[in-house]
């Protein structure tokens, strides 16, 4: 197994300002540092680096995407407005989504560094890749940024693959603790793409990713929600992916796979209320992989989305990459008997009904013919 890796180190030079949480600072609110700082994302790089398991991925190196890469799933008015601001004192690319002066050249690396690894796995040269990019893009849409998101790296890579990579039909897996909202409304009346996004009920966006969002007229059942219950852990996850979300890779059969890959289902995040630890992240990722060599030859890349729980998230970005990769680094979580032995671990009978529920969405996908 060849795994590719990109990074940048300009990738923690997008800078979210200060804030309070996600708030704008002001009034009783003292200011301090934005929850989408870098420290997560260079601390998860760095536990590679000394894991040893940095050296034994395939460094590639990131591009900037286009213009027109990021027109075929955004308004040209979007790309202007960040353009512009980036060359001015940076701003807002939408709700909860702001960038610094030159904000707009490392949010087009980010997507870039997607495309990157989709050209990487698609010519050969490395069998799957993890994208450690910033800023994130999930809930970004075609005409605005989003929750800390600018462009959608995710979307736009899907794009690049079916447009120019000769890809027929991809698959977005999102298990961000939050909805994948943006490629939802991005690929909403696409046949030839499935996006599937396992999330907490009702954290973000609010009224966002319910069961029964299928997808549009001529793509019905290419959208598949599991709202799971806040305190879901690894028990309600692996019977998500087991009775759901695999069965709709197989069913739909993609010809490549990508992962929104985000880790604020971790126990110690501060956006979220669930409990999947790092052993929960690489059994997922094993799931994955292992369907993806069934199924379309291995091709899969994941990237990062959310996760801001500056301990934890490198110990869960470690067992995911080398779930990956095969390779075993040797290190182990300090957290993880804690967290394996919190109570309600296993499968509710609340996580139960809501996954039987998407089970029932099943149906509709329609039959890949590979």
């Amino acid at each position: 197994m060849k795994t590719g890796l990109v990074w940048h180190e300009t990738y923690m030079w997008h800078d979210t300002g200060s804030g309070v949480a996600f708030l704008e600072p002001g009034g009783y609110l003292q200011p301090g540092e934005h929850v989408e700082s870098p420290e997560s994302k260079r601390r998860l790089r760095n536990l590679l680096e000394v894991s040893g398991l940095l050296e034994r991925l395939t460094p590639i190196a990131p591009r900037p995407a286009t213009r027109e890469e990021l027109a075929r799933v955004h308004d040209e008015e979007l790309i202007d407005r960040v353009a512009r601001l980036s060359e001015e004192h940076g701003g807002l690319a939408g709700d909860e989504a702001p960038f610094g002066r030159g904000g707009y050249e490392i949010a087009a690396r980010s997507a870039g560094g997607v495309l990157a690894a989709v050209e990487a796995v698609s010519a050969g040269e490395i069998d799957n890749a993890y994208a450690l990019v910033r800023p994130p893009g999930h809930h970004a849409m075609p005409d605005q940024g989003f929750g800390f998101c600018i462009f959608n790296n995710g979307a736009v890579a899907a794009a690049h693959l079916r447009e120019a990579l000769g890809a027929g039909r991809v698959a977005i897996v999102d298990w961000d603790a939050h909805h994948g909202n943006g490629a939802q409304q991005i690929f909403w009346d696409e046949p030839e793409v499935l996006t599937v996004s396992i999330h907490q009920d009702g954290a973000f966006p609010p009224g966002s990713g319910g069961w029964d969002e299928t997808g549009g007229p001529g793509a019905t059942g290419t959208n598949l929600n599991v709202p799971v219950p806040p305190g879901t852990g690894v028990g309600g996850y692996s019977a998500a992916f087991e009775r759901v979300i695999v069965p709709a890779l197989e069913r739909f059969r993609p010809d490549f796979i990508l992962v929104a890959c985000g880790f604020d289902p971790g126990p110690q995040d501060p956006l979220a209320r669930l409990m999947v630890h790092s052993d929960g992240f690489r059994e997922m990722t094993a799931r994955v992989r292992d369907c993806a060599e069934r199924i379309c030859d291995g091709r899969m890349v994941m990237f990062h989305e959310g996760g801001y729980s500056k301990a934890y998230v490198p110990f869960c970005g470690l067992a995911t990459i080398e779930a990956l990769s095969g390779i075993e680094s040797g290190v182990t979580d300090p957290f993880l008997a804690g967290y394996a032995g919190f109570p309600y671990q296993e499968l509710q009978d609340l996580q139960d009904a809501v996954i039987t529920r998407s089970e029932g969405q099943l149906e509709a996908i329609p039959r890949g013919e590979r």
